[in-house]
């Protein structure tokens, strides 16, 4: 039983990590043509996934109903929306859903003035939390955040026209900053990125890592 759940697991997981880590390096139309089934098998493992999620989804709503915990009537308004996005998708216009979306239906209306409307109403209010972290942040308290809230301050002038109004210098001082120190530490920031990633994935093909297992690493 411990072979099972525990090293055959890790066993699988070292050969197919080193054998997905090594088959980038062979230049051959086989490994080509393994690396796009690899491909494929990866969206059939994200669609499986996906639907895992589902469920997972309405089984933690139907408990969430069925125990009456703080905020339950949250989980009806779920289930009425999932259950009408599902018929509006399976109908699509009187067309099978494999066949593509079909505009001017009830899931191209949904999703075009419901969905969209309300991820653009959640970035709008993320606009305003994001201004206040920065009153909060930019505080003169020492030489990089003195230099930090003169960045910023250049920065929102560039991208206004009232900074073009000031002087026809701002624009072209913002567009310095975003081109060289912003994309120098942006660049930076996903060299670390890139290196945690590395890190974290040897760690887990050499059974190092080990929390996907459903116990400590």
């Amino acid at each position: 039983m411990r072979f099972i759940r525990l090293t055959l697991p890790l066993i699988i997981v070292l050969l197919f990590g080193l054998f997905g880590l090594g088959i980038q390096y062979v230049v051959h139309p086989t490994a080509a043509q393994i690396k796009e089934g690899i491909a494929l098998w990866l969206r059939i493992i994200g669609g499986v996934a996906s639907l895992l999620g589902i469920y997972m989804l309405l089984r933690l709503h139907v408990g969430n109903a069925r125990k009456r915990e703080e905020g339950w009537g949250y989980s009806l308004f779920f289930f009425l929306g999932f259950g009408v996005m599902v018929a509006a998708t399976v109908y699509n216009g009187g067309q099978w859903f494999w066949n593509g979306a079909v505009q001017g239906t009830l899931f191209d209306d949904l999703y075009q003035y419901l969905f969209e409307s309300a991820g653009a109403t959640m970035f709008s209010l993320l606009g305003f939390f994001i201004a206040s972290a920065a009153v909060r942040s930019f505080r003169a308290r020492s030489f990089e955040a003195t230099l930090l809230l003169v960045a910023a301050i250049i920065v929102m002038l560039g991208r206004a026209p009232l900074g073009e109004q000031i002087t026809g210098y701002v624009p072209s001082v913002t567009e310095w900053i975003m081109a060289v120190p912003n994309a120098a530490a942006k660049r930076g920031v996903m060299l670390g990125v890139s290196l945690g990633v590395m890190a974290t994935s040897l760690r887990i093909i050499f059974g190092v890592e080990r929390s996907y297992l459903g116990g400590s690493s």
